[in-house]
């Protein structure tokens, strides 16, 4: 698995969140909503300290993660997390991958 984050993302989290080399974003599961891949549930996000991550990006001192414990929803994609203009808020899209499925 792969997570990568956008620098307009970037931007966002700082702007919007107040994010700091403190703590982190973390993104996981949730029930309800909808994603391009999964039906009844939606990703969601944090702002902690990672405790187990499966998978981190730190950028700009800021630590982006994904948890051990949300294997189940991320297994088998590689994340990325860019910026809906728009929206004005995260996009998140989700790409196959193969490797983490052989796993």
């Amino acid at each position: 698995m792969k997570l990568t984050i956008t620098p307009e993302a970037q931007q966002w989290f700082k702007d919007e969140v107040g994010v700091t080399p403190d703590n982190g974003i973390r993104f996981f599961g949730k029930i309800y909503g909808k994603t391009d891949v999964h039906d009844g549930f939606s990703i969601a996000m944090s702002v902690e300290a990672p405790d187990q991550p499966m998978v981190k990006e730190v950028i700009d001192d800021i630590t982006y993660f994904i948890e051990e414990t949300d294997d189940w929803f991320f297994k088998g994609y590689d994340l990325l997390v860019d910026y809906d203009t728009k929206k004005d808020e995260p996009k998140y899209v989700f790409t196959k991958n193969e490797e983490d499925l052989q796993q």
